[in-house]
């Protein structure tokens, strides 16, 4: 071998080399306490990253979506109900929620924050709408048990 082909060669070697330890770079991901990373390869599920130093297939696996465990509180707008004895009232919601299973976060609904909106709005409608309005003002705990467990059971695949 001449000594311009062994240049050349050391100069693809090195090119290389830096190619791969940038991508390595690249690779490196870091998630915060108490966050999530959703990764797909190749446009599919793979896994969740959990908090720590993680790391990734450059190209070939990308994040689709963070987020974080921590409780979040959605205040709703206030919605006007009817009862049971056509007694008009306005009614405020608060929804506690924390996401449990990030797969179904990013897979199972394509809003679900607009989704948990929607079915807690309906919820309490049909809730209160079985009731009496003495009774909607004296069994707020009752209410709330059974809104909780409807949101449960409709949210577990999301």
């Amino acid at each position: 071998m001449s000594t311009t082909s062994i240049t050349i060669l050391s100069i693809v070697i090195i090119i290389l080399l830096l190619l791969l330890i940038l991508s390595m770079i690249k690779g490196i991901k870091i998630i915060p306490q108490s966050e999530f990373a959703v990764v797909e390869r190749i446009g599919n599920y793979n896994r969740t990253l959990k908090n720590g130093i993680n790391f990734i297939i450059p190209f070939i696996e990308k994040i689709v979506k963070k987020g974080n465990y921590k409780e979040k509180v959605m205040d709703f707008p206030e919605q006007d109900v009817i009862t049971k004895d056509n007694a008009g009232i306005r009614v405020d919601t608060v929804v506690y929620l924390s996401i449990t299973d990030p797969k179904l976060y990013v897979y199972g609904a394509e809003n679900p924050m607009k989704a948990i909106e929607n079915l807690s709005a309906t919820t309490l409608r049909n809730l209160l709408g079985e009731l009496e309005l003495d009774e909607t003002l004296t069994s707020r705990d009752t209410i709330n048990s059974k809104l909780t467990l409807i949101l449960d059971e409709a949210s577990n695949s999301w």
